[in-house]
């Protein structure tokens, strides 16, 4: 079923037939979660939420959150999961569930066509301005990575694009499917390539993204993987997946 305007599951450990629940999404994350000319929410995100929903026979109300409250608001009650790119890092599988893995992103380095740097290594980035995006497990990294290199720090993925587009950073340290729309279908991120290697560590990035549940809500867990499983199996996931990538996510 779509995603409606329903109330949320007043408890955590009991989910009954076509029970309603919350869902957190970011909202400003193409492709994955974004809003379009009609301020509808879109995205790769928003599809796979969808198709879980009606795989578990769930009702779901998309809750749009700001990036750095998506745990705490979970964790309060204020909705009962994050379907949102959330990667599943060490730190948070201290504070939060996940389900099984629903696709894999290495972060990447991006730098304007014509710059010169070539390696992204600490010592070649010396005088150099790094691009992050604020309360992100790239954020994490560069500021463990890369501390003696100047770090600028941006609320959002558009905000930080722009910077990179304006020159007000040199490189920008992002997830790669992330900035894969904003590389090959606009006219902006037309002045800039990815450089060096992947990036991957799953001290920082997880094994990938997950759906996320407060700790103690094994009963939404178990029904949203095995939802998961279920549109993985049936050929669903793989046509939001070619909706979005002409590559496997998986």
């Amino acid at each position: 079923m779509a995603l409606s305007a329903l109330g949320s599951l007043g408890t955590a450990t009991s989910y009954g037939q076509e029970a309603s629940i919350k869902v957190a999404v970011e909202g400003i994350f193409p492709p994955f979660n974004y809003r379009d000319s009609n301020n509808v929410l879109q995205g790769f995100d928003i599809d796979i939420a969808n198709a879980i929903c009606t795989a578990a026979q769930l009702k779901c109300e998309l809750v749009v959150q700001d990036w750095d409250g998506m745990i705490p608001n979970l964790l309060a009650v204020k909705y009962d999961t994050i379907i949102s790119s959330m990667s599943m890092s060490a730190e948070r599988k201290e504070r939060v569930r996940f389900t099984a893995r629903y696709y894999d992103s290495p972060s990447v380095f991006v730098v304007q066509k014509a710059s010169p740097l070539k390696r992204m290594q600490a010592d070649e980035l010396l005088g150099k301005k790094l691009g992050v995006t604020f309360s992100t497990a790239q954020a994490s990294f560069a500021n463990d990575r890369y501390s003696n290199i100047e770090r600028v720090v941006y609320p959002s993925s558009p905000d930080l694009y722009k910077a990179l587009e304006a020159e007000e950073v040199d490189v920008i340290l992002e997830d790669k499917l992330a900035i894969y729309d904003w590389l090959t279908n606009t006219k902006a991120g037309s002045c800039c390539e990815f450089r060096g290697d992947d990036v991957k560590d799953p001290k920082y990035f997880g094994e990938g993204a997950g759906i996320a549940v407060r700790p103690d809500d094994a009963a939404l867990l178990q029904r949203l993987d095995q939802a998961l499983a279920k549109i993985q199996d049936d050929g669903t996931y793989d046509g939001i997946n070619a909706k979005y990538f002409p590559f496997s996510i998986r």
